[in-house]
């Protein structure tokens, strides 16, 4: 019997509270406390000041007729263009060609940086813990690395007559290599120059990529792998069965990461090229400056519609990063 009872007594659900002045009672809403917002409410100022008001100005700019003669001490105001910025842009071909070209080096960077990142990472993993970290901390420094001076030391290597390269492979069997590499010029044409950019991004990039993956690493529980190797699965199928599945998230962070960042790529592409007028070998960041600053007369009207155009393939990006994050937590 006082089993019975007590059986009956953890099946009857809990009575609900009272409904008194500040209770929760049927038909009551729950009051809206003002403390937290307000507390973040002066970031959230700061982040509207720094972060919104550029990019609504810079709307604002790619809507108008916005030239150098508007900063003029009673100058008129800019003139309403009717997008004729976006139009011009939809029908140049230059545009188009930049556009293509900009997607197409992004891609290699962000791939061949994340392989070789993830793989470095792994190796890491199985090296012993001073070693790794020596190595570690090696890369970090190419990582932390200004981007201008890493530029002008890869300009260094590839110059024609004097640079390393030039020379190394003008010392190599013809056969091999081919001749004349050492008055070769990497920075005229559209393939060279996007391979030394390329290594350049790579070299600045993997090392972060790297340090990431091996902290992921270090996060999953040995026994994982102990089972998948009792399974008879080897490195690539541990790779595939453990690995990915448990850093899914943090490489689709890094993805997301590295495509932003190399989609702003203007830093080295500037110091390479040397500010050159060739349009093919622009990206839309080159294009940028280009459109906005050092044309003739600067432009900042189609600077900034080209802008906004990078800044929503930069917002597509992050848009479906979110997507895949928000659809990772409802399965979980």
């Amino acid at each position: 019997m006082a089993q019975t009872a007590e059986a009956v007594r953890e099946q009857t659900p809990p009575e609900p509270p009272p409904a008194g002045p500040g209770g929760p009672g049927p038909g009551r809403r729950r009051r809206l406390v003002p403390t937290p917002y307000l507390l973040i409410a002066p970031a959230l100022v700061i982040l509207a000041l720094v972060l919104v008001w550029p990019v609504v100005q810079m709307v604002w700019n790619s809507l108008h007729s916005y030239t150098i003669r508007h900063l003029l001490p009673n100058a008129p105001a800019p003139e309403w263009n009717d997008f004729a910025h976006y139009r011009r842009l939809l029908s140049d071909p230059e545009f188009w060609t930049i556009l293509r070209n900009t997607v197409v080096v992004c891609v290699l960077m962000v791939g061949v940086t994340m392989v070789l990142g993830t793989l470095v990472g792994i190796l890491l993993h199985r090296l012993p813990r001073w070693f790794s970290v020596a190595v570690s901390v090696g890369m970090m420094l190419a990582w932390a690395t200004p981007a201008i001076s890493a530029s002008l030391v890869f300009r260094w290597l590839f110059l024609p007559e004097r640079g390393l390269v030039n020379v190394a492979l003008d010392r190599l069997p013809d056969w091999l290599v081919g001749g004349g590499w050492l008055n070769y010029n990497w920075f005229l044409e559209p393939v060279s120059l996007f391979s030394v950019l390329i290594t350049v991004i790579v070299w600045q990039s993997f090392p972060f990529i790297a340090v990431s993956v091996l902290a992921g690493l270090k996060s999953i529980p040995h026994e994982l792998y102990e089972a998948a190797r009792v399974d008879g699965a080897g490195g690539w199928r541990s790779f595939w069965n453990v690995t990915f599945p448990m850093l899914r998230p943090l490489f689709a962070l890094l993805l997301v990461l590295q495509i932003i960042w190399d989609l702003r790529v203007f830093t080295q592409l500037y110091i390479l090229a040397n500010s050159f007028q060739n349009k093919s070998v622009y990206l839309l960041s080159y294009y940028i400056y280009q459109q906005g600053f050092s044309a003739s007369p600067a432009n900042y009207g189609m600077g900034s519609a080209i802008a906004v155009v990078m800044t929503v393939m930069i917002l597509a990006v992050t848009a479906y990063y979110l997507r895949i994050m928000i659809r990772q937590g409802e399965t979980r």
